[in-house]
């Protein structure tokens, strides 16, 4: 049966079929096989349509109620009954709500039509009705909300992910800009009377420019391909020279080997907290402290420049990196150091909580 509809219908009608056999000892009449052979078909039918069209579906099997009724033996049949029942669940746990409220409607009340002339008991089999179409529309529900969580999932993960492309294009495009922009600064400087000081620094511009252009096409590269884009680590620090700014790195506890994504983070934290000594600090030289603690790494970036004047204002430097520590659980800081100049400092675990 390739109409899934088919299984919710034939199987139930089947059984029912072989009881109303078996009450006639096997033997049913002739106008018992005509009524039998014609609300088979019209179960066949109902079933076929009942996912494609559900109303005109179940409009066929609700014929076979009067149909069914017409057959010689001593009780009432209920496998026409148990059908519609059958059919109103899949009704109830796969179509609209306005489709299903329809079919419930139309079920109890031929049913009700149906059972006027029978005994008071009867009227059970319409109680049953409603508790499938109950639970019909329960399964249903369950299943928009399993769709929906899929699809708020679905849209959360391209949401990280562009949180994270823009994190790496900003990490890889400001950290380079910014070299290249304080270098500019120093050879316009000095062009004129320190012409080799100023070929330095054009020397260092070139080699920043190569630098991010070459991480952007890493990072087109891996995103066409699905890969995850490519990120620096800690090994990588004696790069942040290129900023032209004096780096002194100082590491206690002994270096060892960090999970990448705390290595990453941790790397760009401190790129960018010499980014920002460069651009914002007026000073040559910046102090980085790497602590491997037992179940943690804290990195701290202190500058002697003028520091702070006034309230803060945290640019997209200082909220990514904030966002960087958050992600792992930990804790970052940015602010005035106590003797002067700027600190920056990031708690990171070494297992991600």
């Amino acid at each position: 049966m390739g109409q899934p509809g088919l299984w919710w219908t034939v199987p139930p009608w089947a059984v029912g079929v072989l009881v109303v056999v078996l009450s006639r000892g096997g033997s049913p009449g002739g106008s018992d096989v005509a009524v039998l052979a014609v609300t088979t078909v019209l179960v066949v039918a109902g079933g076929w349509l009942l996912d494609r069209r559900p109303l005109p579906g179940l409009a066929l099997l609700l014929v076979t109620l009067p149909v069914g009724g017409l057959l010689s033996v001593g009780v009432l049949p209920f496998a026409q009954f148990a059908v519609v029942d059958f059919a109103l669940y899949r009704i109830a746990a796969t179509a609209a709500r306005r489709v299903s409220a329809v079919a419930l409607a139309a079920a109890a009340g031929v049913e009700i039509l149906c059972l006027l002339s029978a005994p008071p008991a009867y009227s059970v089999v319409v109680l049953f009705t409603v508790i499938a179409w109950l639970l019909g529309r329960a399964v249903g529900q369950a299943g928009e909300h399993t769709a929906a969580r899929v699809g708020w999932t679905a849209a959360q993960a391209v949401t990280d992910e562009r949180l994270r492309i823009s994190r790496e294009l900003h990490d890889t495009v400001a950290h380079s800009m910014g070299v290249i922009a304080f270098q500019a600064g120093a050879a316009r400087r000095v062009i004129e009377t320190r012409p080799d000081e100023a070929a330095r620094a054009l020397g260092e511009i070139e080699t920043a420019g190569r630098e991010v252009l070459t991480g952007l096409r890493r990072l087109l590269v891996a995103l066409r391909d699905g890969d995850p884009a490519p990120s620096g680590g800690l090994a990588d620090l004696p790069r942040l020279a290129a900023t032209g700014v004096r780096v002194e790195i100082r590491e206690r506890g002994g270096r060892r080997t960090l999970p990448p994504e705390v290595d990453r983070a941790a790397y760009r934290i401190i790129q960018e907290a010499v980014t920002n000594v460069a651009r914002h600090a007026a000073t040559g030289s910046c102090a980085v402290t790497i602590d491997y603690r037992e179940a943690e790494v804290a990195v701290e970036v202190v500058d002697g420049g003028r520091g702070g004047r006034g309230p803060i204002v945290p640019g997209f430097g200082l909220a990514g990196m904030r966002e960087r520590a958050a992600l792992l659980g930990g804790e970052f800081t940015a602010g005035p150091a106590p003797g002067g100049g700027f600190r920056v400092a990031a708690r990171l675990p070494v297992e991600a909580r």
